[in-house]
């Protein structure tokens, strides 16, 4: 008697999408292993390796017996180096009992939803967006309120739309600033602005994703929670697999009210418990060093973005802001919707994505993937050469489409 097996996966599983750009790397990869020369410029990981003296602090580590469980929450060793990065980049004070260190910035994203989000609460989210922030919400029962804001906007949600979606229901609000997958920055004045609408309401937690912190062109980070009012209601989440390259050590973590840091710690202690000891050694180490290592790589990225602006320029059609930080541009691709080579019609970002896949071999992810489905990302965490023939491909392939 046949028997289908989906029946037995949970409805919530079911629902979720698979990530985009998960999906859209290993595709590049299956047509790499075909023999095809594919140039990926899909997922979002720096492509410098970990610093020397970070991969020695975890040789020592272990070397010293730092094998064991560690706390929930992490380390003092390293919630006393987060305790002084906080303060010296963002000149926020906070205590041991206000962090909670998880196994990647994911899980604390994920901590704090299933922390506060109840069935039928509102979870205003700014588009573009990373990923994972809808499909974290909804399998929490939440509901999402995606706020947008287009290329004519520089992708930045304005305060009068903030203000507009809030309603009595709205318990969270995220976001990322610099923005994955735009490469957009909020300044100082445009979080304050936006703060302000935010205050005055009450039962209300903003979810900060910095994670691309130290990957800023623009001399210096912004935090929300800098705003006046808003350090209490806000947890800034942040980690180590961008700004140190630290992507396969899977370490973020969370500072946040006391109240929220001590739920985060109920819900890892369930889950996952403690992030590896070694791990949080080596990351105390890069944190209270010198951040030489990390302002290099952001200096090849800024480079590496001149580049692929000057380049995709060069294709018609396409229209791109100017980034500030992370190593994303995001390009409106609608002007080749409903053109065809004779073969393939690009319909949608979907469809851009597929075909320059197929036919220029060069991997990108589809905008609607991150609620903007008339853009595409495109990762500059890659060679110049390998940039400079990726964006080749792309025009001459585009070119014969009208």
């Amino acid at each position: 008697m046949a028997f289908d097996l989906n029946i037995m996966v949970a409805d919530k599983i079911q629902q979720m999408t698979e990530s985009a750009t998960i999906r859209m790397a290993q595709k590049a990869r299956d047509l790499a292993a075909k023999g095809v020369k594919v140039i990926s410029l899909s997922l979002g990981e720096p492509d410098f390796d970990t610093p020397e003296h970070i991969k020695d602090a975890a040789i020592d580590g272990l070397h010293k017996g730092m094998t064991k469980y560690t706390p929930v929450s992490g380390t003092q060793e390293l919630k006393n180096a987060i305790i002084a990065k906080m303060k010296r980049d963002s000149g926020l004070d906070y205590q041991a009992n206000q962090i909670v260190i998880s196994n990647g910035a994911k899980q604390s994203i994920f901590n704090v939803c299933t922390a506060i989000i109840d069935p039928g609460d509102e979870v205003i989210i700014f588009a573009p967006y990373w990923v994972s922030y809808l499909e974290i919400v909804k399998f929490c029962h939440g509901t999402p309120v995606v706020v947008s804001a287009g290329i004519e906007q520089d992708f930045k949600v304005s305060p009068a739309q903030v203000a507009a979606a809030i309603t009595p229901k709205t318990r969270l609000i995220i976001f990322s600033s610099p923005c994955n997958p735009t490469g957009s920055v909020f300044s100082r004045e445009e979080l304050d602005a936006i703060a302000a609408v935010i205050t005055p309401h009450d039962n209300l937690v903003v979810l900060s994703d910095e994670i691309y912190e130290y990957i800023n062109f623009q001399g210096g980070h912004a935090s929300i929670a800098s705003a006046p009012g808003m350090q209490d209601i806000t947890a800034i989440v942040n980690g180590f697999s961008k700004g140190f390259s630290m992507t396969g050590w899977r370490l973020g973590f969370m500072v946040a009210p006391a109240w929220l840091a001590s739920a985060c710690d109920k819900v890892q202690g369930q889950v996952t418990s403690g992030a590896a000891s070694f791990s949080q050694h080596a990351a105390a180490i890069g944190l209270n060093s010198d951040l030489a290592p990390t302002l290099e790589m952001t200096k090849a990225f800024q480079k590496r973005r001149d580049l692929v602006l000057a380049k995709l320029k060069e294709i018609p059609g396409l229209m791109v802001n100017h980034p500030l930080g992370a190593f994303y541009v995001f390009p409106d691709v609608s002007h080749y919707f409903g053109k065809t080579d004779g073969t393939n019609t690009i319909h949608n970002a979907d469809d851009f994505s597929e075909i320059m896949l197929a036919e220029a071999h060069v991997g990108l992810v589809s905008g609607s993937a991150f609620g903007a489905d008339q853009c595409v990302r495109i990762s500059y965490a890659a060679s110049e050469e390998e940039l400079t023939e990726a964006i080749r491909r792309l025009k001459e392939t585009l070119a014969k489409f009208h």
